[in-house]
């Protein structure tokens, strides 16, 4: 079995290189190739000349097993994706009747006439394989050469990834018999990845060699891929999960979720798993935690509500926040936060209330309070809990650090880790 499948892929069109439209096909393609054991390599854009079309099919038939492309299968002068494939591969583009049967079928469909043009869309290079495009009018086409695969796919999103789902996939994994890829991510927060990387070196040093883990970090947060590759996908399984429960004891602090779970949907899961319910007060997120929580299916079961408390004023009129303590402590402190908690919990009669406050920037920061500047906390009626942290000078980072913070702090006191 060939376990090192690589694949590129190449859209065509001045319309991505000038940044009219947003290429979503790369990703789509990737996603679903590594699914089926194909590894993407490179993707690269070209425009609509011939000449540098061809120069990157020859670049990539040099490296990958597989190349895909996209784009450039209009009718329109514009799109010459067809006559340069035809040069490539040293053929003739002729009239396939296959291809015109169907295109003539999709325009009797929608009443409209079959122009010349349209009709164009019938002729191929005479040496690929024609597959019908169930989706549109320009059919995909399959060249095989030296043991290469090329897919010259529509660079319509639909059409691309019906013909993926329907056609391409298949034929590809029966091409090369493909090995089967197992993923399973593990989400972790309040940990940054140099130092959940010291945590778990040991046991990443002792991973079996057909399973590989890599970090993927995101603001807050750093999600952990398991790959195992074989062909008995429900050992890989079994295996995958074998090195996770090896694995949480070392970071079960920090470890909230699987695959696509986010932590606002973990929240969700411990509130009603605890009877508890939440309101929000929120200064520096202005509201953002409160649309993370909110995002979740179903979260009217434990979410009251929130305030936006951005000015001193609204702090004091809505939430009850002293004058004295704001005056004496100011907006971004311990005592502020801790009141605000307070004051959420009671206006909305939850079981607790949490709240931020602190100086998102990039200005307004000062030396004893810098720019990144937060307070959290959390308040139960029993208990109440203050955290300061200290974050960078990127307002729109800071906003989300701050939320994810606020979450996993609670997330904490709910698991009893604090």
């Amino acid at each position: 079995m060939n376990t090192s499948i690589l694949a590129e892929i190449i859209t065509i069109g001045d319309e991505i290189l000038y940044g009219q439209i947003t290429d979503t096909n790369t990703r789509f393609i990737s996603a679903e190739l590594d699914k089926i054991g194909i590894k993407t390599i490179r993707k690269s854009s070209v425009g609509d000349q011939k000449e540098k079309i061809l120069e990157i099919l020859k670049e990539a038939e040099s490296r990958a097993n597989v190349i895909i492309m996209t784009g450039g299968l209009g009718p329109t002068k514009d799109d010459i994706t067809k006559h340069t494939l035809a040069e490539y591969f040293n053929c003739e583009l002729k009239l396939n009747q296959e291809a015109l049967a169907d295109v003539t079928q999709f325009f009797i469909q929608i009443g409209r006439e079959l122009t010349e043009t349209n009709r164009s869309q019938a002729f191929l290079p005479e040496n690929c394989t024609f597959i019908s495009n169930k989706f549109g009018t320009a059919p995909a086409m399959w060249f095989e050469n030296n043991g290469k695969i090329f897919v010259s796919l529509p660079g319509v999103p639909k059409e691309m990834e019906g013909l993926m789902k329907t056609e391409i996939l298949q034929r590809l994994k029966s091409f090369f018999n493909t090995p089967i890829f197992y993923h399973k991510f593990i989400r972790t927060i309040g940990i940054g990845e140099s130092y959940l990387a010291d945590k778990i070196t040991d046991w990443e040093d002792e991973l079996p060699s057909h399973i590989k883990l890599a970090y993927l970090p995101s603001s807050g947060q750093v999600r952990l891929r398991l790959t195992a590759s074989g062909d008995d996908e429900e050992k890989l399984k079994m295996d995958v999960e074998t090195e996770i429960n090896k694995l949480l004891p070392l970071i079960s602090e920090n470890v909230y979720g699987f695959n696509n779970e986010e932590i606002e949907s973990a929240i969700g899961k411990l509130l009603i798993e605890k009877g508890k319910t939440l309101s929000i007060a929120e200064s520096c997120t202005g509201g953002y935690t409160s649309h993370l929580i909110t995002k979740v299916v179903g979260c009217s079961k434990y979410y009251a509500g929130s305030v936006v408390a951005y000015d001193n004023k609204i702090k004091i009129s809505a939430l009850g926040v002293s004058t004295d303590t704001i005056n004496q402590y100011g907006a971004v402190s311990e005592e502020t936060v801790k009141e605000m908690a307070e004051g959420i919990r009671k206006k909305f009669g939850t079981d607790i209330g949490i709240a931020d406050t602190g100086i998102a920037g990039p200005d307004g920061g000062t030396d004893e309070k810098p720019v990144g500047t937060v307070w959290l906390a959390y308040a139960d009626g029993e208990k109440t809990i203050a955290k300061k942290v200290q974050f960078l000078r990127q307002r729109e980072l800071n906003i989300n650090l701050t939320s994810n913070a606020l979450l996993n702090m609670l997330r904490l006191i709910l698991i009893e880790k604090r």
